[in-house]
């Protein structure tokens, strides 16, 4: 496969009529006319770290890579939507790095796959890059945009008091890899599918943050190392103590069962996966029923969990107060080097 064939494949899979491109694929650079505040996460994921091309299909792969960038953006609570108050939407920028070998029918599927969850989500994939690489890479830098940062939510705002949240539900995605994996044998077929689905196809929960951004949420990030780390990244940020209650944490159907054949506790499978790409989200007691009200006018099939408080005269950090001892301060995952 040569780099201008596979570029021209990229200009035709994703070829936009949206206004705000004044020049995208095909250029050396795009133009997007916006205004205000630009917020730009970039996320990477590399064959045999965080997926394997015999796991997942390559529109699967692709979906997922965008999904775990975007997810970024809603942990800030913007607004990507191109018809909301802010009107600009998001784009994103794809690179890829193909190892030697790697079809171009393959390729184009990864793209398409990406593609269609732009188009669901009304983000455009303006640019990007494509290389050789030894392995399989696919990153993605997403762009959204804010007309008032103060209405955009950090990691460094928790205080003393507040209950800690998380939408959706959690330990969905390490059970989906376990089935993917061969790990969760004689598990109901139903079952399995829809576990497989949510590790192969995670969804962003951009309505979500955005609506709890504006409700009034103090701190905010997503999932994607497991709660157990990414609480205690909200909790090191913001110089708080957060404590939580591992038995309060909300498990998918299914997640029981795979957890039963690893011979694991369903909960600590939950604090400990990655992947989920859900919201935790620190706020004051007295937003709890705004928030609750503004998460089901924005996404009704998303519910809000209060699994803990911040607070409690404790070490800055995040523990789990219904395990005793050193067991209380668990780790998600974390990349080593």
């Amino acid at each position: 496969m040569k780099e201008l064939e596979l570029i021209a494949e990229l200009r035709s899979l994703l070829a936009t009529n949206d206004p705000r491109i004044v020049r995208g694929l095909g250029d050396d650079a795009a133009i997007v006319r916006a205004r205000g505040y630009a917020v730009t996460s970039v996320d990477t994921m590399v064959e045999g770290v965080h997926f394997h091309s015999t796991q997942l299909s390559a529109p699967e792969i692709g979906q997922r890579a965008l999904a775990g960038a975007l997810s970024d953006l809603a942990a800030m609570g913007v607004d990507c939507d191109p018809a909301g108050r802010d009107g600009a939407g998001a784009q994103a920028y794809l690179a890829l790095g193909l190892p030697g070998g790697y079809e171009l029918e393959q390729a184009r599927a990864l793209i398409a796959g990406a593609g269609e969850l732009a188009r669901r989500l009304g983000v455009t994939i303006a640019g990007g890059d494509v290389t050789a690489a030894p392995a399989l890479v696919v990153s993605f830098t997403v762009v959204g945009w804010a007309d008032d940062p103060g209405l955009l939510v950090g990691r460094d705002g928790a205080r003393d008091g507040d209950l800690v949240g998380v939408t959706g539900s959690l330990g969905d995605s390490a059970a989906g890899l376990a089935v993917i994996e061969g790990r969760a044998e004689h598990l109901d077929s139903e079952l399995a599918s829809a576990l497989r689905t949510r590790y192969a196809k995670p969804l962003p929960r951009l309505a979500a943050g955005r609506a709890l951004a504006l409700a009034g949420v103090n701190a905010m990030l997503d999932i994607s190392d497991g709660l157990a780390t990414d609480a205690e990244h909200l909790a090191r940020a913001s110089g708080v103590a957060i404590e939580l209650d591992l038995a309060a944490l909300p498990l998918a159907r299914g997640v029981s069962e795979v957890a039963a054949l690893l011979r694991q506790n369903p909960a600590l499978l939950a604090a400990r996966g990655g992947e989920d790409y859900e919201l935790c989200f620190c706020a004051s007691p007295a937003g709890r029923q705004a928030l609750e009200a503004a998460l089901a006018a924005a996404s009704p099939d998303t519910a809000i969990t209060w699994i803990g408080e911040v607070g409690g005269g404790g070490p800055v950090g995040a523990r789990f107060r219904d395990l005793a001892g050193s067991d209380s301060g668990l780790a998600g995952y974390e990349h080593t080097f």
